[in-house]
C-alpha cells in the first residue's frame, strides 16, 4: 500500500500563482515581498491599534479646538523624512506608484465622458514628488471629477481613449540609508497620526471619505468601457454612508489594491500584456 504523502505549499507561491489577479507579476512580487516583511507580522497590529486610538483622541479634542494644529507644509516634510528613513523602498515606490494609478483612472474617466474637466497632472515619479499637498491633491481630484460628472451620461463612447496609462519609472530612492524598513501598511498607520492633526475635522472626513467612491468608480469604469469585471472588484461601500470612524490604514490599503485590479484592466483592455516574472521562487 502505496504511502500517503501530505503536500505542503507555499501560501505566498499560491498567491503569486493565483490566476484571478490581473496584476503585472513583478508588481505582485513586489506587494509580497512588502506583506512578508516582519514588521507586517510583529508591529503592525499594534502600530494599528494605536493609530486608530491617537487618531480618535486627537479627533475628539480638535472638536473641542477646531483649528488646523499643523500646517500642511509640515505634515508633506515630516511623511516625506518618515519614508524616506523608516519604510522600505519597495513600500515607498508602491505608495508612489498609487498617486500614478489613481491619476491614471481619473484621467481615463475624464477623457471617455463629455465631462467638462481638463486631465489632472498629479502624477509624481520620485519621493519628493508627495510632498506639495499631493495627498489633499490626490482626494480633491476624485471629488472634482464625481462632481463635474453630474447629469453627464455614462456610456461607452464610440472609441474608447486609453492615452496615458503608463506607468513612468519611479525614484523611491533605494540608495537612501534607512534606520527601519517597515511595510507599507505599517507605514500608513503612522503617517495617518499627523495627517489627522493637520487637516481640520470636515477635511479629515473629506479625505476618508472619498475612499468611499471606490464602488462608484468600479461603476463608472463598467459603464464607460461596457465591462462587467470592474463590478466584481465592489464591496458594497456606498457613497452615502457618512461614517469617518473607521480603520483609515487598511482601507486606504486596499483602496489602493482596487485601484491596481481596475487599472490592470484597463491596460489589458487597451492591448497590453503583463509580462509574467520569471523569479517565482518563494522560500
Amino acid at each position: 500500500m502505496a504511502e500517503f504523502v501530505r503536500s505542503d505549499p507555499s501560501m505566498w507561491e499560491a498567491v503569486y500563482a493565483d490566476p484571478s489577479v490581473p496584476l503585472d507579476r513583478a508588481l505582485v512580487r513586489l506587494i509580497i515581498d512588502d506583506q512578508r516583511r516582519l514588521s507586517r507580522r510583529w508591529l503592525y497590529p499594534i502600530a494599528r491599534v494605536f493609530s486608530r486610538i491617537l487618531v480618535a483622541l486627537i479627533s475628539i479634542v480638535k472638536r473641542v479646538l477646531p483649528f488646523r494644529w499643523m500646517p500642511l507644509h509640515t505634515m508633506d516634510v515630516l511623511c516625506v523624512w518618515f519614508l524616506r528613513r523608516f519604510v522600505s523602498p519597495d513600500a515607498v515606490e508602491l505608495l508612489i506608484r498609487h498617486f500614478v494609478v489613481e491619476t491614471n483612472l481619473v484621467n481615463f474617466i475624464i477623457r471617455n465622458t463629455p465631462v467638462a474637466m481638463e486631465p489632472v497632472t498629479l502624477r509624481p515619479e520620485a519621493l519628493s514628488g508627495l510632498g506639495d499637498q499631493a495627498v489633499v491633491e490626490h482626494d480633491v481630484n476624485v471629488y472634482d471629477v464625481l462632481i463635474a460628472l453630474d447629469a453627464v451620461p455614462l456610456t461607452r463612447p464610440e472609441t474608447l481613449d486609453f492615452t496615458q496609462l503608463d506607468i513612468p519609472p519611479l525614484d523611491a530612492e533605494r540608495w537612501r540609508r534607512r534606520y527601519l524598513r517597515l511595510d507599507i501598511q505599517t507605514a500608513l498607520c503612522f503617517m495617518n497620526i499627523p495627517f489627522s492633526m493637520a487637516l481640520t475635522v470636515e477635511e479629515y472626513r473629506r479625505a476618508v471619505h472619498s475612499i468611499r467612491f471606490d464602488d462608484s468608480f468600479l461603476e463608472i469604469l463598467a459603464l464607460v468601457t461596457d465591462d462587467d469585471t470592474f463590478r466584481h472588484w465592489k464591496l458594497a461601500g456606498m457613497s452615502l454612508w457618512m461614517d469617518s470612524n473607521v480603520d483609515v490604514p487598511r482601507m486606504v490599503y486596499r483602496h489602493a489594491l482596487v485601484c491596481e485590479y481596475a487599472h490592470a484592466r484597463l491596460v489589458k483592455l487597451a492591448g497590453g500584456a503583463y509580462p509574467r516574472d520569471t523569479r517565482a521562487e518563494f522560500d
